[in-house]
């Protein structure tokens, strides 16, 4: 998985969205596939062009919220690389807490995404912040 900071790092030396769009795709290679039983539609992320599944557990011992999320286009893996990198090893509360829309900004992602596919990355900020409320009261 790759780093937050290198994330930013690379979207700040590429000039062009051209090569970001490339580092997004190169990113989305890294992301585990989800195994076909877990590709429910339970797990679907409805909202998305693309199919998109996640699966939330709630890890006890280091209090985070682990997500494993996988789809069928290559975009929509890179994108999902962000998101793991944004919210990996955070407790259910500081996935709540942490300002995602910022990054997003930060990254200029939705200027640059096709409105379908903003809709769709909004939809699985939605997922993830609806399954950490879920599972904030196992916080200690």
């Amino acid at each position: 998985m790759v780093d937050l900071d290198e994330i930013r790092t690379s979207f700040e030396f590429f000039d062009d969205w051209e090569d970001k769009y490339r580092f997004i795709l190169d990113m989305g290679k890294t992301v585990p596939s989800l195994p076909y039983d877990k590709r429910t539609d339970q797990n679907i992320v409805r909202g998305c062009q693309s199919q998109v599944w996640l699966v939330s557990n709630y890890d006890s011992t280091s209090n985070s919220l682990r997500l494993e999320i996988d789809s069928d286009a290559h975009i929509v893996r890179g994108l999902i690389a962000i998101i793991q990198s944004a919210y990996k090893n955070l407790s259910p509360s500081e996935i709540l807490e942490f300002d995602i829309d910022g990054l997003f900004e930060e990254l200029k992602l939705f200027s640059h995404l096709s409105a379908t596919r903003g809709n769709g990355l909004r939809a699985m900020v939605h997922r993830i912040r609806a399954e950490a409320r879920t599972h904030q009261s196992s916080e200690e």
